[in-house]
């Protein structure tokens, strides 16, 4: 994988158009316009304007994918970002919140109206506001994880 642009990986562009057709499930519109192929899209994905970041299905679910301006967010690079337990994007004191907004979420298909206290890798919290949370789901509606974008976020 190059890890300087890991939007150009046959995975990632795959994934990219899972997160796409789901929030256009769930939300009925587009998470950005998408033009060109896969590839290009998935390219505009990483480079947009707002944060774009999902896990998994596993037991403990494992982050999967972060756009460039949520690996900044995060202070991580790809490699470090896509190993991380996603319940590590919260304090322990705000563990509990996110399992809940997360059901939510997962009962209702998605929510538009998250806010919450995450932290980066290096420690620093901040505070998110007006997030999407969106299930993942693949071409037979199967649970594939679960993602979440916002734009509007201030360090504490």
């Amino acid at each position: 994988m190059n890890v300087e642009e890991p939007w150009s990986d046959l995975a990632v562009i795959r994934w990219s158009q899972v997160l796409f057709n789901s929030f256009r499930h769930w939300l009925g519109r587009e998470l950005i316009e998408r033009t060109g192929g896969a590839e290009q899209q998935a390219k505009s994905l990483y480079h947009a304007p707002f944060v774009v970041v999902s896990h998994g299905m596993e037991a403990d679910p494992i982050l999967n994918y972060g756009n460039k301006i949520a690996l900044d967010v995060w202070d991580l690079d790809w490699e470090r970002f896509t190993r991380t337990p996603s319940r590590l994007t919260a304090e322990p004191v705000n563990q509990a919140e996110r399992a809940r907004m997360l059901a939510r979420a997962q009962e209702k298909g998605f929510i538009d109206d998250y806010k919450g206290v995450r932290i980066t890798g290096r420690g620093k919290r901040f505070l998110v506001q007006q997030a999407i949370i969106w299930n993942v789901v693949g071409s037979e509606g199967e649970q594939l994880g679960q993602a979440a974008t916002f734009s509007k976020w201030t360090f504490l």
